[in-house]
């Protein structure tokens, strides 16, 4: 049924108007990623807690039987400056510039953005939906609406560089409102066994600076985190690639009156020892990052505005530099995963526990092929894997329901781009996602 209803929407496209074929991509997108939820959403709305525009945050809380949380910070962009606060600048700016709405949860991006949320990595045509071990578990969903990955502290003016509009002022309460979130669902969630929390993009920086305080309200009996895609790079001086964005945000938001409060472990002259604090800190958790190689969103956030050369080819190889650093550093703690696969066409090769699981999976010995008579069962990929193929769901199940610490960097290749099937799925979903 639904790779009928699939095919015949594919057919509808070639005739249409530009604004009737963006309705039916959001169809084709809908019938694609089944994984949807239909949760009965408690929306929350605490005392002190606001957007950047100044309107009320509010957060969002399931409840089940299960003894488990999740803790998922919403990704979506950054802002220090008019243009990006605004929402002029568009993809490169904050989400949700004009607030959260009170029906929020049924929006796209919370309804079909996150497996980890839905429990479930969606089924495609073709493809079965997997239960992933979030399945019924509570969840604290945290909507992004203040462009500070979740953990700024400031209110800013920020002048309209055309001089076309009064100055804004933009209130970066991030990090108020993750901890009047937690607090709250201490509350709600006195007794946790396993913990995960989650976020992409900049909800990933927001799981790496936010983890240490968020764990110490909660005080779950066993801790995990996954950062996808919202890296802290190493920038222990001037000369480091990340160092013009660190110094960027910790004016704009206010970072030190945060990050004063961090145990020793950490050292507020590189933001890239947060890695190590929360290894150390926190011995018995689980902590991973994931995210693509050939990242081409977050990887625009951390030098487009800052270095030259910033052409795509330039900002890829920065990134390469500051990944493989960090990569090193991981390997510092026991207690560190990674799972970096190289290229998927969705959303820019950016963030990989998104949407769907299709092409979030690794290989540590991802080569080309060897022999021809490999190309007989798939003559289109040149590519095989030499190892052990890992799909994401079965990463996300080693590192929560093993406790396994798997460190997977996949090397450069194009078995993605020469998946036929990454070829249709991937431009159906970027049409909707904006991607």
């Amino acid at each position: 049924m639904r790779r009928t209803l699939l095919m015949s929407l594919l057919a509808l496209m070639a005739p249409l108007s530009a604004a009737r074929a963006e309705v039916i991509v959001s169809g084709i997108v809908d019938v694609l990623v089944d994984g949807g939820n239909n949760y009965n959403w408690q929306k929350v709305e605490l005392p002190g807690t606001k957007c950047g525009n100044g309107s009320q945050y509010k957060f969002f809380m399931r409840k089940t039987s299960s003894p488990n949380l999740l803790f998922l910070f919403e990704g979506g962009g950054a802002c220090w400056d008019y243009d990006t606060c605004s929402g002029r600048a568009g993809v490169l700016g904050a989400a949700n510039p004009n607030g959260i709405a009170d029906d929020y949860m049924t929006q796209f991006t919370a309804k079909y953005v996150s497996p980890i949320v839905n429990g479930a990595d969606p089924g495609l045509p073709g493809r079965s939906k997997k239960d992933l071990v979030t399945k019924d578990w509570n969840i604290v969903y945290m909507p992004y609406c203040t462009g500070d990955v979740h953990i700024g502290n400031n209110t800013a003016t920020y002048v309209d560089p055309t001089g076309a509009n009064p100055p804004l002022t933009w209130s970066h309460s991030g990090y108020t409102n993750t901890l009047a979130a937690a607090n709250y669902a201490k509350t709600q969630f006195p007794a946790v066994q396993k913990m995960l929390v989650t976020g992409y993009s900049a909800g990933g920086t927001a799981t790496s600076s936010s983890y240490y305080f968020v764990r110490k309200i909660m005080n779950p009996a066993k801790g995990y985190f996954i950062n996808d895609s919202g890296p802290i790079f190493l920038a222990p001086n001037v000369d480091a690639l990340s160092r013009p964005l660190h110094d960027k945000i910790r004016q704009s938001w206010a970072l030190n009156s945060v990050f004063s409060l961090l145990p020793s472990t950490f050292n507020q002259n590189d933001f890239g020892s947060i890695n190590r604090m929360v290894a150390l800190e926190f011995p018995n958790d689980q902590l991973a990052y994931t995210g693509y190689t050939m990242d081409y969103n977050y990887s625009r956030f951390s030098y487009e505005r800052f270095r030259t050369p910033n052409d795509e080819a330039a900002i890829h190889a920065y990134w390469k530099v500051d990944q493989d650093k960090l990569v090193t550093e991981l390997n510092n703690y026991n207690n560190f995963s990674y799972f970096i696969p190289h290229q998927r066409a969705i959303n820019a090769s950016h963030c990989s526990t998104i949407i769907t699981f299709i092409g979030s999976h690794a290989c540590q010995r991802m080569e080309k092929k060897h022999y021809w008579y490999e190309y007989i069962p798939e003559p289109w990929q040149s590519y095989k894997c030499y190892s052990e193929f890992v799909p994401m769901e079965t990463f996300l199940s080693r590192f929560i329901n093993d406790n396994q610490r798997v460190r997977i960097y996949e090397p450069a290749n194009g078995y993605n781009a020469e998946d036929p099937g990454m070829g249709i799925v991937a431009p159906l979903i970027n049409g909707a996602i904006g991607g």
